[in-house]
């Protein structure tokens, strides 16, 4: 009966050393659909694409960027004593940036500042730090004179091919030797409009020739 009882326990011994591979196998193959099923999804970005940095990709040191219109001439050109360019959202950032933009007569507009904002085609530029937007005395084809005009502050915003200059901050404004300040204001060269608002004050020079 002893004996009986050993060669049964032999023989189990021996089913189970045959048929333990295949279980093994079977917990592994069960253990790695697991692992596969609760790894979260990497999707890859698409052919072509990176995802932006918000640092900048490549920098330039006493540096001028000019843009065109399609007929050749001359839009606009910034200049500045370095250049850091931002992928994430086209921007260059200009140390001293000096802007000199053109309206369709070919007149100059010349923008300076301590720093400056400029997206990609050059159509908009943030003037950060002793901002100033300078335009000389020009005579139009009408034959209109039209005295020299600035504008002064800390922040102006400017629309190179809309020809506006605009500020949420507080503005003087030089046209000619008249002076006014505001907190806000908005200008429109097409229409030779200058909105201020806030607490506005003006200072009007005597006009040659007027009566004592």
């Amino acid at each position: 009966m002893l004996i009986d009882r050993q060669r049964l326990l032999r023989r189990g011994m021996d089913q189970i050393s045959a048929w333990l591979p295949a279980l093994l196998m079977m917990v592994f193959a069960l253990a790695t659909w697991w692992l596969v099923r609760s790894a979260p999804v990497i999707v890859p970005p698409a052919a072509g694409q990176r995802p932006a940095s918000p640092d900048p990709d490549y920098f330039m040191r006493d540096f001028s960027v000019r843009v065109f219109d399609p007929d050749g001439s001359m839009r606009s050109e910034l200049q500045g004593i370095e250049g850091r360019h931002f992928p994430a959202d086209d921007t260059l950032e200009v140390t001293q940036p000096r802007m000199r933009s053109y309206d369709e007569d070919g007149h100059p507009t010349v923008s300076t500042a301590l720093r400056g904002l400029s997206n990609a085609d050059g159509s908009e530029i943030r003037l950060y730090g002793d901002a100033r937007v300078l335009r000389d005395p020009i005579t139009l084809n009408s034959g209109h004179a039209t005295p020299r005009l600035e504008f002064r502050g800390q922040f102006l915003h400017a629309l190179v091919k809309l020809d506006r200059v605009d500020s949420d901050q507080p503005v003087t404004l030089l046209r000619g030797d008249d002076v006014f300040t505001g907190d806000r204001f908005d200008y429109d060269r097409k229409s030779g409009i200058a909105h201020l608002t806030g607490r506005v004050r003006g200072t009007l020079a005597p006009r040659t020739g007027a009566a004592s």
